[in-house]
């Protein structure tokens, strides 16, 4: 490997990536939401450290994530992760600090007191290790957790599903993406997690919901699937239907597993019908999905069954669908060009 001068105050462009011709070792914080994680990936798909705490167990007795409290458990947890990440690199590879080509932390889109912990204390490795520091987009991260393990190159069509985002994204290169496609109202895992709530369910409600889900009957309630233009999405008449339903029941013992299925069958229908129709268009072969919701079960089914139409499906393991650090390496492995300033600040959504 040869020796790379950190270029992080000079005008002289340097780039890392599969073009650089060294061996990257890309340390990454994600702090964007409620899990505080460290991860240390070479060239992109190679995982040599991941950690992640989650703060599940904290916000579950209040039924959502609590910005404050969700800052103050970063605080809390952030150089411990660090110096776990650390440790399992040195134990695995021998990777010491002085090893790391660059650090990379989340920038947003998420909640702003959480990011400032992960994204300032990335700034603080660089600073103190003498590297350079890269901000990452956290929706393009989670794309870019489909190269971990894997030899998918772009171009492909990509389903990003989370909490907060439904897009549909064409890929055509590492550095190079368009989102043609994306939700006019509830993002998928929001109207999971508000369906969830009508019906009962503890916090968190999605995996719950899609557990349910698999043992009851989809065709049980002819929910409606909105029809909206282009490649867009709708979920909040979804929402309202599930509503009424439950109201119809009016005291009654609800047929909970019926109307989780059915949802869920809903919200998948609808989904795929998008993505084929861009697939169709672009010509593409390869289709991935990715976020925390790419988890679910009856999602991954459907998109999975395109393999029988001739596509190639990738999806990442279930550990990278939620929010971790490892798929933020691989993004600032990817996707810069040039590094960035100390100065970078956060951002709590996409313009």
């Amino acid at each position: 490997m040869k020796n790379i001068k950190n270029k992080l105050f000079s005008k002289e462009p340097v780039t890392i990536g599969p073009e650089s011709g060294y061996d990257n070792y890309i340390m990454a914080i994600e702090s964007s939401c409620d899990e505080t994680a460290c991860a240390i990936v070479k060239n992109g798909r190679e995982v040599i450290a991941n950690v992640v705490a989650s703060q599940i167990k904290t916000h579950a007795q209040f039924g959502g994530v609590i910005p404050e409290i969700a800052a103050r458990e970063h605080l809390d947890s952030i150089n411990i992760v660090i110096d776990e990440a650390f440790k399992q690199a040195n134990e695995c590879a021998g990777i010491n600090p002085q090893d790391i080509t660059a650090f990379a932390g989340t920038a947003g889109p998420g909640l702003v007191g959480c990011l400032l912990v992960g994204l300032n204390a990335a700034k603080t490795l660089a600073l103190t290790y003498d590297k350079p520091f890269i901000g990452v987009n956290h929706l393009n991260a989670h794309l870019c957790g489909n190269y971990l393990d894997t030899d998918l190159k772009p171009p492909f069509m990509a389903l990003l599903v989370s909490g907060g985002h439904t897009q549909i994204i064409d890929v055509k290169s590492y550095s190079e993406q368009k989102i043609i496609g994306e939700t006019v109202d509830d993002a998928v895992g929001e109207a999971y997690d508000k369906v969830a709530r009508l019906i009962g369910l503890p916090y968190p409600g999605g995996p719950r919901l899609d557990k349910l889900a698999q043992e009851g009957n989809p065709h049980a309630f002819k929910l409606p699937e909105a029809r909206v233009d282009g490649y867009n999405f709708s979920f909040s008449g979804l929402k309202t239907a599930v509503l009424r339903l439950v109201k119809s029941f009016d005291g009654q013992e609800m047929p909970v597993k019926d109307i989780c299925a059915s949802f869920q069958e809903t919200v998948s229908s609808t989904l795929l019908h998008k993505l084929k129709k861009a697939l169709e268009t672009s010509g593409y072969k390869q289709v991935v999905i990715a976020g925390g919701v790419a988890a679910n079960s009856e999602i991954r089914k459907k998109i999975f069954n395109l393999e029988n139409e001739g596509y190639k499906v990738f999806a990442p393991p279930m550990k990278y669908c939620t929010d971790n650090a490892a798929m933020v390496a691989s993004c600032a492995y990817f996707n810069t060009n040039t590094f960035d300033d100390v100065n970078t600040e956060v951002f709590s959504r996409v313009n």
